[in-house]
């Protein structure tokens, strides 16, 4: 089990490997994609799902992407709106892409896993949440006791809000936060105040939520060490099962509500770090175990206690305890997994619209894993969520020599086993203590892609 001795800050080292690279909640990632994996494509392998009689259980996720308002540091797929009449519109449509996809579908309609995200979720109104979930019973069977969880914007939220997605079947939420700091709020767009926070977070401990998860930001305009301490301060006593605490990237190229960012308020690269080094120590110091990348959960959370068993997952959700899902989305942009394959739906409401009026699945792109894609994944995602790799259980899952498939690799590893990220002995490549926060540049030494083109400006930096 990671703790606290188990996870060394070390800055020096942390500058010098801190590149760009992805987050691996899927391998290919999803700019890897070909647009001539299509509609068809899914449909085949929806249907193929049974061969043999023996099917995956599934988890679902379907994005929501209204806001009410922008928040200034957003990279995420949505639309701004006030009217629901778009999103009465929406739901309509996810429901016959629910239909769609129910009836391409071959094996069982079990659901261990279903998540909202956006966007934001609870931008919907009672009746249309009612309505969604409605949809999604007709076709699925949501198994007693599954992870079902929600993206909840503290703002406009209430108790009877809470109160009805726990009616509906929900037990876990995820409550942004980003940063208490006044200042910060401002420069971001997102004004939010604490006891609107507590008042959500009470609510779901009242009504049977069984893990809280709070979202934190670091590098934010006006951000610094000791603002941050204060946010941290109030986390802490509002103490969530698990916390994330993402790097923010500022790419105002590609995400336009980013331009309204002055960059001279941004930290710089050293406090940064600074406000990193303190939120770990103030977070392990409070119990909460470093689950890897930028989450934190308390020691009898399930994903500690799956960390600790060999049973943590990631997926496009981040970590999981659902390994052997296979994932099928719904709504813009959603990334769905089935079996050896991807699929991404189309980014805008227009396209969504137009595939779903031609009685098509609104795929815009996707792949089928190659043996070697899959072995690779198998080797990341060990790597990332248990911070070591048994290469004896790669070779026979694999049917290959690990030292010689991958001897460019382990060439490669070597400047980071003389630093001190990792160690390669007899059979396993295990991250040491002063690694774990760089474990996604150590995964990318496997990534293919990557090694091919070294193209790396497209992803966010590693801290």
């Amino acid at each position: 089990m990671t703790s606290q001795k188990d996870l060394i800050f070390d800055p020096q080292l942390i500058r010098r490997f801190d590149i760009n690279g992805p987050r691996y909640t899927s391998y290919p990632t999803a700019d890897r994609f070909v647009e001539a994996f299509d509609a068809r494509a899914l449909t085949d392998w929806l249907g193929k799902r049974a061969v043999g009689g023996v099917s995956r259980p599934l988890s679902l996720y379907f994005h929501i992407p209204f806001c009410n308002t922008i928040c200034y540091y957003c990279a995420c797929n949505k639309i701004i709106t006030k009217d629901h009449g778009r999103s009465a519109k929406y739901l309509n449509y996810l429901a016959k892409e629910i239909a769609m996809q129910a009836a391409a579908l071959g094996g069982t309609r079990q659901v261990t896993q279903l998540h909202l995200g956006g966007g934001t979720p609870t931008f919907l109104s009672h009746d249309e949440m009612h309505q969604l979930m409605e949809s999604v019973r007709q076709h699925f069977n949501l198994v007693p006791n599954g992870e079902y969880s929600i993206e909840v914007d503290p703002r406009k939220v209430d108790f009877d809000t809470v109160e009805m997605l726990s009616d509906l079947g929900f037990n876990r939420m995820s409550v942004g936060v980003q940063d208490f700091a006044e200042d910060v709020q401002i420069a971001t767009n997102r004004i939010q105040s604490v006891d609107e926070t507590k008042l959500v977070i009470d609510a779901a401990r009242a009504t049977g939520f069984k893990s809280i998860s709070m979202d934190l930001i670091y590098g934010l305009p006006k951000q610094n060490v000791i603002s941050f301490n204060r946010t941290l301060e109030k986390v802490l006593e509002l103490s969530p099962d698990r916390i994330s605490l993402y790097s923010y990237a500022h790419l105002p190229g590609l995400f336009k509500p980013q331009r309204r960012i002055i960059q001279s308020d941004l930290p710089t690269a050293d406090a940064k770090l600074q406000i990193l080094q303190l939120a770990i120590r103030r977070l392990t110091d409070a119990g909460y175990v470093y689950i890897g990348m930028d989450h934190f959960a308390k020691p009898d959370d399930e994903l500690t206690i799956a960390q600790r068993q060999g049973r943590l997952h990631r997926n496009f959700q981040g970590y999981s305890t659902q390994a052997e899902c296979d994932l099928l989305a719904f709504g813009v942009s959603a990334i769905g997994k089935i079996g050896p394959v991807y699929a991404q739906n189309v980014k805008t409401l227009d396209e969504y619209y137009d595939a779903l009026d031609r009685d098509e699945l609104p795929v815009l792109r996707g792949i089928e894993l190659t043996a070697d894609d899959l072995l690779r994944r198998s080797v990341i995602q060990a790597l990332m969520c248990h911070f070591e790799l048994s290469i004896e259980s790669i070779e026979i899952a694999h049917l290959i020599n690990f030292r010689e498939y991958f001897a460019d690799e382990l060439a490669d590893l070597a400047e980071m086993e003389k630093a001190g990220l990792l160690k390669v002995e007899g059979d396993w490549i295990s991250v040491m203590p002063a690694g774990r926060m760089l474990v996604r540049g150590i995964a990318m030494v496997f990534d293919r892609y990557l090694r091919a083109d070294r193209e790396r400006a497209r992803y966010s930096r590693v801290i």
